[in-house]
């Protein structure tokens, strides 16, 4: 166990990553990120099939709930995420390699560029940003958990008077940063032991998950402790 603040203590992550993974195969919402993350990943070039790009990433996002309840995107096409799709076509695949492993000044610097780059691509007048534009980040990148209710409640409790987790800016990465780095035994162990899923045969690929998504996944699933 790793101290983060004061008596609050990371319990069991390896069982609570574990937990998530039960929910994780070919037909549930969960592969869906595996689906995304290996698309983008391993496509070179995503405006060769825009359309389909464009609907890899809203059925991800849907899977994910970003399009329930009062969401401005129930009331946009697949042609809404055109911008998106060749925003990342246009990122150096260098991008791909950024992880918590190497959240340095520039790569930091580089996901908040991103960020504010997908935010204007995606974002329809004063809609929130924060946990559409971090899914597509986590979705597509992998480099960054996503900062939903969940994610952002369990970190907020971690580190109640340091960071809220309201935004993402530097000193938020620099808190998952200091999580990874306090838990990287059981993060390292779970991210080389987690095969993304493939699409067609519904087999595990030779592609690991980012340690990013593996505090996603704590995250997400902690939020009831």
């Amino acid at each position: 166990m790793s101290l983060i603040h004061e008596d609050m203590y990371i319990i069991g992550l390896e069982k609570i990553v574990k937990q998530f993974k039960i929910n994780l195969s070919p037909n549930q919402r969960y592969a869906s990120f595996d689906y995304c993350y290996n698309y983008f990943l391993n496509t070179e070039n995503p405006l060769e099939d825009i359309e389909k790009s464009c609907l890899v990433l809203a059925f991800y996002l849907a899977s994910w709930g970003m399009l329930r309840g009062s969401s401005f995107l129930l009331n946009k096409s697949i042609k809404h995420y055109q911008a998106t799709i060749q925003l990342i076509a246009s990122i150096d695949k260098s991008a791909w390699n950024i992880d918590v492993i190497n959240y340095d000044t520039k790569n930091i610097q580089e996901i908040l560029h991103i960020y504010r780059e997908v935010k204007k691509c995606i974002i329809s007048g004063s809609n929130a940003d924060l946990t559409l534009v971090t899914k597509i980040l986590l979705g597509v990148f992998g480099f960054i958990p996503a900062f939903d209710t969940y994610f952002c409640a369990t970190f907020k409790k971690m580190y109640r008077k340091r960071c809220a987790f309201r935004k993402l800016n530097a000193d938020s990465l620099e808190y998952i940063r200091e999580f990874y780095e306090s838990n990287k035994l059981a993060i390292d162990k779970l991210a080389l032991e987690t095969f993304t899923i493939d699409f067609v045969s519904g087999l595990e690929t030779t592609t690991n998950y980012p340690r990013a998504k593996i505090i996603d996944m704590y995250g997400f699933t902690a939020r009831s402790l």
